[in-house]
């Protein structure tokens, strides 16, 4: 048993490491992104405006945290899960990223398909008499 301990089998990091810190970080600005755009669409009778700027917002946190999750699995791609290096932070901080992104696109989608129905009724006035 001694021998496994020196060998570094069965080494356990603890605490918050700069590696872990990082993967934070990321998984923080990606539940972001989900959060805002949890509410843009839930929160459908906003206006325009609101559903546009909250749903690109929700796709820049997404993307920023997918950017940053990424760049800490390349730095990280010769470690193991376990080791304090944040590997398994930055996949879940992957997984928080696309998902704000999927809601920031579902709400721009739901956006401009609102704008198109209310320019089509802004445009149409009153019938004319002849």
């Amino acid at each position: 048993m001694q021998s496994l301990l020196q060998a570094g089998v069965f080494l356990q990091t603890y605490g918050l490491t700069s590696g872990r810190l990082a993967s934070v970080v990321a998984g923080l600005v990606g539940l972001i992104g989900v959060v805002i755009g949890w509410v843009v669409l839930a929160r459908p009778a906003r206006p325009l405006g609101y559903l546009r700027r909250g749903s690109i917002l929700a796709l820049v946190m997404g993307l920023t945290g997918m950017v940053l999750s990424g760049l800490r699995l390349i730095l990280t791609a010769g470690s193991s899960i376990g080791t304090g290096s944040g590997k398994l932070g930055a996949i879940v901080a992957l997984v928080l990223g696309m998902t704000g992104m999927i809601l920031g696109w579902l709400g721009l989608t739901r956006s401009r398909r609102t704008g198109m129905r209310s320019s089509t009724t802004a445009t149409a006035g009153p019938r004319e008499k002849t």
